[in-house]
């Protein structure tokens, strides 16, 4: 059995982000020689990926990339909290965040085919996910495509990398304003900039529901139409962005007065979570 150095051991450690037993094990293997340590390594890791499809990656982060006219966000999610503000998976992150914008994805297929560094995103992540031992998985992937862009990222913790993320594409010139509403988005989660944007199935949904409830409450007949549409009216302030009241607001405006007193139109949003 070749002898190991404690050296070789942390160097092949920092390279990878493999654990102290997996790199002792592999530079035996190899002799000492840490390439072919990081060769068996991979090659060990790319015999568990299929074993570990089944397992929760829940924990992770989300990053977002903002070019000229657009902006690119991601979520990459992991099993554990331990690997998800591990060095070398935040900088996989970087990684697949660049390429994908570079790219123009805007959705996870497009995306796990964009090329990276001579191979594509996804081996990429299948590669990094064999070494660092756990499932990683690219969630999500939006893009949105707007004259200006204002991003909000949040940490649920200050020990991990953010977990939620909300790019505003807008127009106009108050970036103040426009960051306002990206973190009003993160915390009220609206699904649509304006009314007109929601599916009229889920209007006629809404609608059915609030009138067998108002009914099944006994309220008047010649009333209902009434109660019905104020109902729905509350159903559209918490779906859609333009008519929810600004979190931050002082003066408890909604989103779209205090949009139009800053001169900014929102054009379109998009949030994500790392795990919801």
């Amino acid at each position: 059995m070749a002898a190991v150095s404690m050296a070789a051991v942390k160097e092949l450690r920092e390279r990878l982000g493999a654990g102290m037993l997996d790199s002792k094990n592999a530079l035996v293997e190899a002799e000492g020689d840490i390439e072919k340590a990081i060769e068996i390594l991979r090659l060990k890791g790319l015999k568990g990926v299929a074993k570990r499809e089944g397992r929760e990656a829940s924990e992770g982060m989300v990053g977002v990339r903002q070019s000229e006219g657009a902006a690119t966000m991601i979520e990459l999610v992991c099993e554990t909290d331990f690997v998800a503000k591990n060095e070398k998976f935040l900088a996989l992150g970087e990684q697949v965040l660049d390429a994908i914008s570079a790219a123009g994805a805007a959705d996870v297929e497009a995306a796990l085919a964009a090329p990276a560094d001579g191979k594509t995103v996804g081996d990429l992540i299948t590669d990094e996910s064999a070494i660092i031992g756990e499932r990683i998985v690219l969630r999500k992937v939006t893009r949105i495509e707007a004259p200006a862009t204002a991003v909000y990222l949040h940490r649920t913790s200050k020990d991990l990398p953010p977990q939620i993320g909300v790019v505003v594409g807008y127009e106009g010139a108050d970036d103040k304003a426009a960051l306002s509403i990206a973190q009003h988005i993160s915390f009220a989660d609206p699904l649509f900039v304006v009314r007109e944007e929601v599916p009229e199935a889920d209007v006629e949904k809404e609608r059915a529901l609030v009138t067998e409830i108002s009914l099944n409450e006994g309220k008047p007949e010649a009333a209902l139409p009434k109660i019905v549409e104020g109902r729905l009216n509350a159903f559209f302030k918490q779906v859609v962005l333009n008519e929810q009241v600004h979190a931050l607001d002082a003066e408890k405006r909604e989103v779209a007065k205090v949009a139009e007193a800053a001169g900014i139109t929102v054009k379109g949003f998009a949030r994500s979570k790392v795990g919801a």
